[in-house]
């Protein structure tokens, strides 16, 4: 991926845990690397297929300056978070905040800290059996659209499947979303179950009956084995009713483990 940088930019704000500090104020300096893809810009010499590093510069300074906090940590996870929002042609932001001033009572060149956020891609399935099933499904999808930390891009086809594991309970209809977002795996999922929650999802049966089901299945092609939430989600390239729908907005998507693309995969569980 390109990049562009725009280096050490001088801010005065308000920002530490001392409370001098936020009334007197002291220097910050915010140094950015940005990924984004220039080769349209280069080749057609289009400012919009760019990023405007004079107004960024500005608009940062405005970010920066609106609110004080307690930690540095805070203010470049904040400023990191808006440039990603605001400037939709950046795909990753890497910030070294710096603080020159800070009151270490130790002569220092600076104290600071370095982070890299990026936008994911996700893909997560999605089931019901209980209620409207599909009108469940798609204001599920809505919810999870309208945060401004995720961004809904693709939605398969609706499929009617039959139940697994536990058999005595209603045809569920599933379907699989992509989608953008700035979560970690971890706090996706924790999304996730919040908006089960919001829908009345109990658990009572293993794979019983449920008015919302929510799965990640791939996360970019991150192999975790974190407790909390397993990727790729560790039986999904055993469900016709998972690997259907993928193949509806993504076929040649590779499973990171099995290295084959969802197509090949479908094809071989059969029909749904």
């Amino acid at each position: 991926m390109d990049k562009i940088h725009i280096k050490d930019l001088e801010i005065i704000a308000f920002h530490g845990a001392i409370p001098e500090e936020k009334v007197l104020g002291q220097k910050f300096v915010l140094s950015f690397e940005l990924d984004v893809d220039l080769r349209q810009a280069g080749k057609n010499d289009d400012l919009t297929k760019t990023v405007h590093y004079g107004e960024l510069a500005q608009k940062v300074e405005e970010e920066f300056t609106k609110t004080s906090y307690d930690l540095v940590e805070k203010a470049a996870e904040e400023i990191c978070e808006f440039v990603l929002l605001d400037y939709p042609l950046v795909k990753k932001v890497k910030l070294l905040l710096k603080k020159p001033w800070a009151p270490t009572r130790k002569h220092v060149e600076y104290v600071g800290v370095e982070i890299e956020r990026k936008w994911s891609k996700v893909y997560i399935a999605a089931g019901a059996n209980l209620g409207d099933k599909e009108e469940t499904l798609k204001e599920a999808i809505d919810k999870i659209d309208k945060r401004k930390d995720c961004v809904v891009t693709k939605v398969s086809n609706f499929y009617t499947t039959d139940p697994v594991g536990y058999e005595d309970q209603d045809k569920f209809v599933n379907c699989v979303f992509e989608i953008d977002t700035l979560q970690t795996p971890s706090e996706l999922m924790d999304t996730l179950l919040e908006v089960e929650k919001d829908f009345k999802r109990e658990r009572i049966i293993r794979w019983g009956p449920r008015t919302l089901d929510l799965d990640i299945i791939f996360y970019d092609d991150i192999i975790s084995y974190d407790e909390h939430i397993l990727i790729p989600h560790p039986r999904a390239h055993e469900r016709q009713f998972v690997m259907r729908p993928m193949c509806d907005i993504n076929p040649y998507y590779v499973h990171p483990i099995y290295r084959k693309r969802v197509m090949d995969i479908s094809s071989e569980l059969g029909e749904l």
